[in-house]
């Protein structure tokens, strides 16, 4: 008997971790935005190009720290991502009239993203097919920190700002 009241209770206890197993994915699931047809979906550190019918005059964009928006000639726009979340772009004519107003999710591209947990600290990597670590809000500091100054120091070099260029100190 007190075997099988045990086997019961252990039963029970593993239902009940299913359970709450579902409800925190569901919860994950309802906090995600819900994308839209007329959303425009661009992955992090990537553009997407919007075509819009008449000429824009000026761009407003949401938040610029998740989306920047830059005008390529007359009627083409691109939006590239800059951080995770969703925003909206508003174009306008001459005229201050609206021409488009566009909601943009930004998305971390999932297919080619590898996260290492070592304990609590998270890092990130981005594997195109070589793994290459990436800056992403929400790993450890100081990795974070490491790449984002890895990063700008390559921006800089790529742009030909001497003073991004790291130096030796003097002997």
């Amino acid at each position: 008997m007190a075997q099988t009241n045990t086997t019961f209770r252990s039963a029970a206890a593993s239902r009940a971790a299913i359970a709450a197993s579902i409800c925190v994915a569901a919860l994950f699931t309802l906090a995600a935005p819900a994308a839209y047809a007329g959303d425009l979906l661009v992955r992090y550190d990537q553009s997407q190009l919007i075509r819009l019918p008449r000429p824009a005059a000026e761009i407003i964009v949401g938040n610029p720290s998740i989306a920047d928006v830059s005008i390529q000639g007359g009627n083409l726009i691109a939006v590239t991502g800059k951080s995770f979340g969703v925003t909206n772009i508003i174009a306008l004519d001459a005229q201050r009239n609206i021409i488009q107003d566009q909601r943009v999710i930004v998305e971390r591209d999932e297919q080619r993203m590898v996260v290492l947990y070592r304990g609590q600290a998270r890092e990130s990597y981005t594997c195109t097919p070589y793994c290459a670590p990436t800056v992403t809000v929400g790993d450890e500091t100081k990795f974070f920190e490491g790449v984002a100054k890895s990063t700008r120091t390559k921006s800089g070099i790529a742009s030909g700002v001497a003073s991004s260029v790291p130096t030796e100190p003097a002997q």
